[in-house]
């Protein structure tokens, strides 16, 4: 249990590492992003409802103050006296606001906090626009108007209009000026720093702690699916995961189970072939000596008593070298076709086609080897046999080699019969012989290439024809099959899928 625990950890550090600085990294933009969203809005929360707090000032301070006295005389010009005693006043009690007396365009025309004698401050004109917004509105409505100071800012204000003996102008209160406004942002920062990074550092820190556990708990499923692999590959090809299907990640941990099955299994076939080839390499070059040691035997005795032997004798030594020839070809001809269908390199074409017309094809060519042997061949079946979808050359070379065996192991005065047959979806194919028959044990082996089987002295197999036989079927999703009883013959039946027109 330790050995698996610390190899899951050493194989998972520094993923998990990648995962928490992800996770603090995230936490800490979140952090930022919560930060100067919180100082936006809360400076917005502050200027609208100090806007709205103080909407009438404005219009309060002329209802109040100049109701007897008025800060324009006759000539429009300004009652500095009266106009100066009541800003002092007003900023004294709030040192936020800035009082501004403007004319009807929009120049300021009088106000402590400026210096008239300088050129500029004489120029100076407000945008009258956000005044006559607040004003139609009542002061309901945010907006936001020009800062005397500097007219590159805009700053929350009151105002109201009044009209003085055919002069109009207007009271124009700025509510957070300058001075106020970098104060408050020294306050605001400080506390920010104070409260904002002692409360952002305690939040990374719980949050990192808690991100840590539950990164280690989510990744628990992952690390023992990491330590799975690690033991596979280490050799281990049986271990497998607990409980997959009951995983955090139950989709990767058993398709890890199913890979590792698969490659197991596909293990095992590799070492089936790999055996297999060493028993064909060793059962052909068996079959393969012996008609070439009877060829070049038979060549050197000819060589060495050409002038020693008859005509007779010499025509006896060149038929035995031609049969051996002729079975060394037929033995590599089918070396040749079971490694192609082995490989997978054979194709089947399907078509459809009568597979009464290829039998009676088969049927005429074995007759004269039939009669040959004085063996009685009979062909059985039904006038309306329907066409059948296969490859029609891959279906006649597995009924030839199953006529081979038949003719080779049918004694004479023996019986052979080609039966074809309708059934519900296939066409069924049946060869009998009157031979010797397989014994029981020994039938499930004949289809193995290069396995013969023995009856006394007699072969029963000719190696690669049934093992032939079988690929053809199984690459047209079909089987052969084999029944008999000892000294009653044999049977060899397959069937083919009828062919069904679009």
């Amino acid at each position: 249990m330790i050995q698996k625990i610390l190899a899951s950890e050493v194989l998972t550090t520094k993923f998990v590492i990648k995962l928490i600085l992800t996770f603090f990294f995230t936490i800490l933009m979140a952090g930022i992003g919560y930060t100067i969203t919180s100082i936006y809005f809360s400076n917005q929360y502050f200027y609208q409802t100090t806007q709205r707090l103080n909407a009438g000032i404005a219009k309060d301070l002329i209802k109040e103050k100049f109701v007897e006295n008025h800060p324009l005389d006759s000539t429009g010009a300004v009652n500095k006296p009266l106009f100066s005693d009541i800003m002092n006043n007003m900023m004294a009690v709030n040192r936020a606001i800035e009082v501004y007396l403007l004319d009807a365009e929009g120049h300021v025309k009088y106000s402590v906090v400026l210096d008239h004698k300088v050129p500029d401050t004489q120029q100076l004109k407000i945008d009258l626009e956000p005044i006559h917004r607040f004003i139609n509105s009542d002061g309901k409505e945010y907006v936001l108007g020009d800062d005397p100071k500097d007219l590159e800012k805009r700053t929350i204000f009151s105002a109201a209009k009044f009209n003085h003996q055919g002069y109009e102008a207007y009271m124009y209160i700025v509510l957070a000026g300058n001075d106020f406004l970098a104060t408050r942002s020294d306050l605001f920062n400080g506390y920010l720093m104070h409260i904002g990074l002692g409360g952002s550092l305690l939040t990374l820190f719980f949050a990192t702690a808690l991100g840590i556990i539950a990164i280690w708990h989510l990744t628990k499923s992952l690390r023992e699916i990491i330590f799975a692999a690690k033991r596979f590959q280490e050799g281990d090809l049986k271990y497998r995961i607990d409980n997959a299907d009951q995983m955090d990640l139950a989709n990767v941990a058993t398709t890890y189970n199913d890979m590792a099955d698969t490659i197991l299994a596909d293990i095992e076939k590799i070492k089936s072939i790999d055996k297999l080839r060493k028993e064909l390499i060793a059962n052909v070059s068996h079959d393969l000596r012996t008609p070439l040691a009877i060829i070049q035997g038979y060549t050197d005795t000819l060589h060495m008593k050409n002038t020693e032997l008859s005509k007779e004798e010499q025509l006896g030594y060149l038929n035995v070298i031609s049969s051996g020839s002729t079975r060394l070809a037929k033995l590599i001809t089918q070396l040749f076709e079971y490694s192609k269908l082995e490989s997978n390199q054979v194709r089947p074409e399907k078509e459809p086609f009568l597979i009464s017309e290829l039998a009676n094809d088969i049927y005429r060519d074995y007759a004269i080897l039939a009669m040959e042997k004085n063996i009685d061949l009979k062909l059985s079946m039904s006038d309306d046999i329907p066409l059948v979808f296969a490859d029609i050359s891959l279906v006649e070379r597995a009924i030839q080699n199953l006529m081979d065996n038949a003719v080779k192991f049918t004694p004479e005065n023996g019986k052979i019969t080609i039966n074809i047959t309708t059934l519900t979806t296939h066409v069924e194919v049946m060869i009998k012989d009157t031979g010797p028959g397989i014994e029981k044990e020994n039938q499930a082996l004949i289809f193995e290439r290069y396995k013969q089987t023995k009856a006394g002295q007699e072969k029963e197999g000719s190696g690669l024809g049934l093992a032939i036989v079988k690929k053809i079927m199984e690459i047209h999703n079909s089987h052969i099959s084999v029944r008999n009883n000892p000294n009653e013959g044999t049977v060899f039946s397959f069937a083919l899928p009828i062919h069904k027109p679009v």
